[in-house]
């Protein structure tokens, strides 16, 4: 049995799965700008950074070039020695003689070390040298002369590195680090009430009115203006809810009274048996049309629990098994249960064979022949009830749920109030189901439920002294 249900609730399950909730878009957004900032920023402070830095290195180590060759040039022979073992020893800087065959590499591994060579030529004059190996041995190699007497200065390089790549990545994660935590803590403040407007939203829908009120005293103006005026508007419908039902209610009391005298009249004054059964049949008429309208009227007020399908198809199929007009075939395991409210169920299928029976007649005979099944799908349980008449063209089906609405004129032949399939939906979305209508024009008019399913009727194990005899 082919339902347009199966495939709809595949089709919402994937755009669930798929869809993207505001929390998590507004958080993404924030993320990726808190992310670009940061890493605009931290390479904004690099290049600010870098200009200072360099020629605060180029000027510590021309200041050390300059005492060193200072103190050489004032100090005699034996004292020199003694500076250079000293300044070896306890400052890490060695001065060795610079000869004509030293091989040597420029110091220019990176940008900022070209940069603090170009500010060293130029503070201790044309002529200077910047190495970064001399001989094979690698350091930071500053040649210089003293008079007519050329010497190498070696420092460790260490002593004026720049922040490395590893620190700056430190800091670059513990940025993101942070600024994911803002705005992860700022997206759930944003989205809040959004959520609480669009839950108590859900809740109106579904008809509980007072379920959930929104926080009338929240510090921002426009939250707090929007609560406001939601509850209000809940405590309206409410209302106009409750004057709907007190309205119809009395609509049935005040009209059943003259009803029921007018019958009573009709039996005792009329002599006219064929004008006496038309009345009659035009009162029973009107009767039933007052059920209707209450029944369309009914509180939102379902009581869930397992029910046996079967049994439930059955109740509703005693009452018309005696009616010539009508023949039902019925294909529902005996096992299959759902989740429902019995007594809503019972309305819903007894509407749709009565729909059927008045509009589903098959062509050229004055019988309508309906078939019910049922099958598991899943979580659910697919029923489909479904007549051999004229049916009714496509583009008509959306309308025949709504209130009131009359199909073609095969089916407004008969009299009635035009709301039975209005009560089937709505009876459906009140236990937490679907409701479609499928036609075939000359083939009928098939109306497809999904409902919950639930577990299935295990038979009672026989005791064993039953079994014993």
């Amino acid at each position: 049995m082919s339902s347009p249900l199966e495939s709809g609730a595949a089709h919402r399950k994937r755009k669930v799965r798929l869809g993207l909730s505001l929390f998590w878009r507004t958080f993404f957004l924030l993320a990726i700008l808190l992310a670009g900032s940061t890493i605009a920023w931290l390479q904004t402070f690099r290049q600010l950074e870098y200009e200072p830095r360099a020629i605060q290195t180029a000027h510590q180590i021309a200041s050390l070039v300059n005492l060193t060759r200072a103190a050489l040039v004032y100090s005699d022979a034996i004292t020199r020695i003694s500076l250079i073992k000293t300044l070896a020893e306890q400052e890490g800087v060695r001065i060795v003689p610079r000869e004509p065959n030293d091989r040597y590499t420029p110091y220019t591994s990176g940008a900022l070390d070209a940069r603090v060579t170009e500010e060293l030529i130029t503070r201790l004059g044309v002529g200077t040298t910047v190495a970064s190996l001399v001989n094979d041995e690698p350091g930071l190699w500053i040649g210089f002369a003293i008079e007519s007497d050329n010497y190498w200065l070696l420092l460790d390089p260490t002593r004026f590195t720049r922040v490395g790549g590893r620190t700056w990545l430190v800091w670059l994660v513990t940025a993101m680090a942070l600024s994911l935590a803002g705005a992860a803590l700022i997206t759930s403040f944003i989205n809040r009430p959004l959520s609480q407007l669009s839950r108590a939203a859900r809740q109106v829908r579904d008809g509980e009115y007072a379920a959930h009120r929104l926080d009338e005293g929240a510090r921002t103006n426009e939250i707090r203006a929007v609560n406001i005026g939601f509850n209000r508007m809940a405590d309206q419908l409410a209302k106009i809810e409750q004057d709907r039902a007190v309205m119809l209610a009395g609509i049935s009391h005040d009209l059943r009274t003259p009803l029921a005298r007018l019958r009573l009249e009709t039996e005792m004054s009329v002599t006219d048996e064929d004008a006496r059964a038309h009345m009659a049949a035009d009162i029973t008429q009107l009767d039933a049309i007052i059920d209707k309208f209450l029944d369309y009227a009914r509180p939102d007020h379902v009581e869930f629990k397992p029910v046996l399908l079967r049994d439930v198809v059955d109740a509703c199929t005693y009452a018309v098994e005696d009616h010539e007009d009508v023949h039902v075939t019925v294909e529902v395991a005996s096992d299959l249960r759902v989740m429902a409210d019995e007594v809503e169920l019972i309305r819903v299928i007894s509407n749709l064979l009565e729909n059927a029976r008045r509009y589903g007649k098959t062509p050229g005979t004055e019988v309508a022949r309906i078939t019910i099944q049922a099958q598991s799908h899943n979580d659910a349980v697919l029923i489909k009830v479904r007549d051999h008449g004229a049916g009714v063209p496509p583009a008509m089906l959306s309308q025949l749920t709504k209130p009131f609405f009359r199909g073609d004129q095969a089916r407004t032949s008969a009299a009635g109030a035009g709301l039975g399939l209005s009560i089937v939906a709505k009876n459906i979305e009140r236990m937490g189901g679907t409701f479609a209508l499928t036609s075939t024009p000359g083939r009928g008019l098939a109306a497809h439920i999904r409902l919950p399913r639930a577990a299935s009727i295990r038979p009672a194990a026989a005791p064993s002294a039953a079994r014993a005899s």
